[in-house]
C-alpha cells in the first residue's frame, strides 16, 4: 500500500512530466511554459498585465505582484522581461532563469535588493495585453 506522500510525489512527478521541456534562446533566457494561453502573443511595444514573483536561485523573494497585477510596457522593462513575456499568449503561464546580461547586469537594482550580475527567475503569469 502506499503512503500519502508516495502518492503526493507521484503525483507531482506526473504533472511535471507534461510539462514541455525548457528552452533557452540565444540571448541565454532559460524559458519554461507552465501553461499556454490563446491567442495572440504580446509584440515588444504592447502594454502587457501579469501576476509575476521574482526570486534569486535560492528561492529568496525580492519582487512580486502582491495582491494586484502589474501593468506595463514590455519596451520599458528589463529585456528577458520583454523576450520572454513574447513568448507567452494571454492565460499562459511561465518560468523565466534570466541570466545577468538581460536582467540588471552590472549595476544591480532596487537600491542594493538585486545585487550586481545576479541571476534571476520569475514566474509569470500573463493575464492581458493591451495593444
Amino acid at each position: 500500500m502506499r503512503t500519502l506522500p508516495c502518492l503526493i510525489a507521484a503525483a507531482l512527478l506526473a504533472a511535471c512530466a507534461t510539462l514541455p521541456p525548457p528552452v533557452t534562446t540565444a540571448s541565454g533566457l532559460v524559458y519554461q511554459s507552465l501553461r499556454e494561453g490563446s491567442g495572440a502573443p504580446p509584440g515588444p511595444t504592447d502594454v502587457v498585465r501579469v501576476n509575476y514573483r521574482g526570486t534569486f536561485p535560492d528561492g529568496k523573494e525580492f519582487d512580486a505582484s502582491k495582491g494586484a497585477p502589474a501593468e506595463f510596457p514590455l519596451n520599458r522593462v528589463i529585456k528577458c522581461w520583454t523576450e520572454g513575456v513574447q513568448m507567452m499568449k494571454p492565460g499562459g503561464k511561465a518560468k523565466f532563469v534570466c541570466p545577468p546580461s538581460i536582467a540588471y547586469g552590472e549595476r544591480g537594482a532596487g537600491g542594493g535588493v538585486i545585487p550586481p550580475n545576479a541571476t534571476l527567475h520569475f514566474e509569470v503569469e500573463l493575464l492581458e495585453v493591451k495593444r
